[in-house]
């Protein structure tokens, strides 16, 4: 296994992912002016005057930023202060997940529970959903509520090794902290939503009412640019920063169990059969979830194309992949080297 190339593969999409995340505070802001000008377009916000240039407008339009932005942070600690705390309960209504124990799922709770063991965590909540596809998550914002959930399709088609993979997959996500920073995303991303909203409500509702304002007409269209072009980025950072953990995910499990070809066979045996209903927020945190993923190569998609995934394990893991799964596919077992009880 390429050690060194592994590592790199990491560091660069964690980089990645930093540079993502930032660029949501970013998109916020410009958002928020570009709702002001709106808004002072439409005679709702005062403009600089009669006689004001249409720079002069703006200028003004951007010092309204000094006290709409802080309002921003403050609905946004809101909304995370809510998530933080409720989360899981959510997550487990709208899939219906329930928790188990070891006395229920000996073998999947000692699998996990070697895992967390290796890394010298504590193990997560393990969660199963009776749901015939293949497919799984983690979740859970701090120490003592993380979770990992497996559906019971994925519990019979997968091998021990493969098992373990896919709960190395998820494992890493807890400790990379991965759910909180899509939380964060997901924070930002609905604040942006919600003041996009604002934006076209503005439009259908302040019409005829521009005022005296000379600049009206430039100050709307500039306006209903920069949110347009907003919003539409934030979307696709919020995919972006989805589909790169989950490059990383599949990196730390090799990393955790030494065996990249499990983690291979287990995404040639979810491909396709991952279908599991969820809304989209939760769909982000799945092990596979192709929908998006396709077209404009899957700019909008939460998750790479599996083949894309394996093709980044071979090249940066070391691993062998023998293609497309099927009955008669045979491969070769390596051993683990995570200690089994």
């Amino acid at each position: 296994m390429g050690a060194v190339g592994l590592k790199t593969h990491i560091w660069a999409n964690n980089t990645r992912s930093a540079i993502l995340l930032a660029g949501f505070p970013v998109l916020m802001v410009g958002i928020l002016y570009g709702l002001q000008l709106i808004l002072m377009g439409f005679g709702v916000l005062p403009n600089a005057g009669p006689e004001a240039t249409l720079g002069q407008d703006m200028a003004l339009a951007a010092s309204m930023l000094s006290w709409t932005v802080p309002a921003a942070l403050v609905i946004s600690g809101v909304w995370f202060a809510i998530a933080y705390f409720g989360n899981q309960a959510m997550i487990d209504a709208m899939t219906g997940a329930r928790k188990v124990d070891r006395r229920s799922e000996p073998e999947l709770y000692n699998l996990l529970e070697n895992l967390a063991i290796s890394r010298g965590m504590k193990t997560p909540t393990l969660r199963i959903i009776e749901d015939q596809s293949l497919n799984a998550y983690a979740s859970g914002l701090h120490e003592g509520r993380y979770s990992v959930t497996v559906t019971r399709g994925l519990m019979g088609a997968l091998d021990r090794d493969e098992m373990e993979a896919v709960l190395a997959h998820e494992l890493t996500h807890v400790i990379n902290k991965d759910v909180r920073t899509m939380v964060i995303a997901s924070i930002f991303a609905g604040i942006i939503s919600v003041i996009a909203e604002i934006v076209f409500r503005s439009l259908f509702f302040a019409r005829g009412g521009r005022g005296n304002n000379k600049n009206a007409g430039p100050l709307i269209l500039i306006g209903i640019a920069i949110a347009v072009i907003g919003v539409a980025l934030a979307f696709v950072i919020r995919m972006s920063l989805s589909r790169t953990r989950e490059y990383v995910a599949d990196a730390g499990a090799v990393e955790l169990t030494k065996n990249p070809d499990a983690m291979i066979s287990a995404l040639r045996k979810v491909s396709g059969q991952s279908k599991l209903e969820a809304p989209d927020e939760v769909r982000g945190m799945f092990l596979d979830n192709q929908e998006g993923a396709f077209g404009l190569s899957g700019l909008f998609g939460t998750h790479p194309p599996i083949e894309k995934r394996i093709a980044a394990l071979v090249k940066f893991g070391g691993g062998r992949d023998v293609g497309p799964w099927g009955p008669t596919s045979a491969r070769p077992a390596v051993a683990t080297s995570v200690p089994t009880t």
